[in-house]
């Protein structure tokens, strides 16, 4: 009788802790989710290629917006921050952003969190002030950007191990896009009549994408970088050689004052197209270029229409009205 009357109370008091620190699991907050990588990108095709590979597990900070200039861009101190505070930076590489290049170098970041996405494509080399330089607008052909997009990935891979099977995943889908969209301009091109697949543009940037669908750059006002300021002379001899081909219309660009490509093409006594091409940058977020293949479309389309080809809608998930 004395031990069960000891015995009973104990008992209860097992029970009662039992309770609180079962309460007190219970209650505890749940762990916290781990934190994205953080991603700078510069060019909006670049910022475009790595939204589509990362998804939803990284952080994409674009430092371009749609229809910036990257040969021209000042950087601002929120960029420097940006930079300092990133995972990993993603930019163009062959001198196309030269104050972004100079802000990463001039503020110690680690190459091994920086990244050249455009230097893993060979690129053509032109002659400039004596000197040869690479042609940095390798996004005009979408072959070179499933090479990057590639890259992109492998990168993104290499950040953020866990997140791999995504990463591929989202990287395959893309690039089948891509390569239908490969096949459709060049299908689109070759509608134009042979003799007027020519292309006058303000700049030097469709090299890639002439040679890739199978058009010439017959002339340009200025060459691959945009920091170029044409003389007289210059347009007097562009307008002068458009008058003695067979081109129907000349092309200005959304990043650039179209002021002197519209001399040229009164001079010329040709069409100047209403729609401006897409060179350094996608266009804007509510509009049909907000996305790199957007872009692309948009430019094929421009130009088949207005060197008087016969344009077909692209037929994928990115449909036109």
């Amino acid at each position: 009788m004395i031990t069960g009357l000891f015995h009973k109370p104990w008992l209860a008091m097992v029970g009662v802790i039992t309770a609180l620190v079962l309460s007190s699991c219970s209650d505890s907050p749940p762990p916290r989710s781990r934190e994205k990588p953080s991603v700078v990108t510069t060019s909006t095709m670049i910022t475009d290629w790595t939204k589509q590979v990362g998804g939803d597990e990284i952080k994409v900070i674009g430092i371009l917006e749609p229809g910036a200039d990257p040969h021209v861009y000042e950087p601002v101190p929120a960029d420097s921050r940006a930079m300092e505070q990133a995972d990993l930076i993603f930019y163009n590489g062959y001198n196309l952003e030269p104050e972004l290049i100079k802000l990463m170098q001039g503020t110690g970041i680690s190459e091994e969190k920086t990244f050249a996405v455009a230097e893993v494509i060979t690129p053509f080399d032109y002659d400039y002030d004596g000197q040869r330089v690479p042609d940095p607008h390798v996004w005009g052909d979408a072959e070179n950007a499933i090479v990057m997009v590639n890259a992109i990935r492998d990168q993104l891979i290499e950040l953020s191990p866990e997140d791999e099977a995504e990463f591929r995943e989202n990287a395959a889908e893309y690039t089948k896009q891509l390569e239908e969209l490969d096949s459709w301009m060049i299908q689109q091109i070759q509608t134009i009549p042979a003799d007027q697949r020519q292309l006058v543009t303000t700049h030097d940037a469709f090299q890639y994408y002439a040679r890739a669908y199978g058009l010439d750059v017959t002339g340009t006002l200025i060459g691959i970088s945009t920091e170029e300021q044409p003389s007289a002379q210059t347009v007097k001899n562009l307008s002068d050689a458009v008058q003695n081909i067979n081109v129907p219309a000349i092309f200005a660009e959304t990043t650039i004052n179209p002021a002197l490509i519209k001399t040229v093409a009164n001079e010329a006594g040709v069409t100047l197209a209403q729609q401006e091409l897409y060179s350094d940058s996608i266009g804007a977020p509510n509009g049909e270029a907000n996305s790199y293949l957007g872009m692309l479309i948009v430019n094929t389309r421009t130009i088949v229409q207005n060197l008087e080809g016969s344009y077909t809608p692209f037929a994928n998930s990115i449909n036109e009205d």
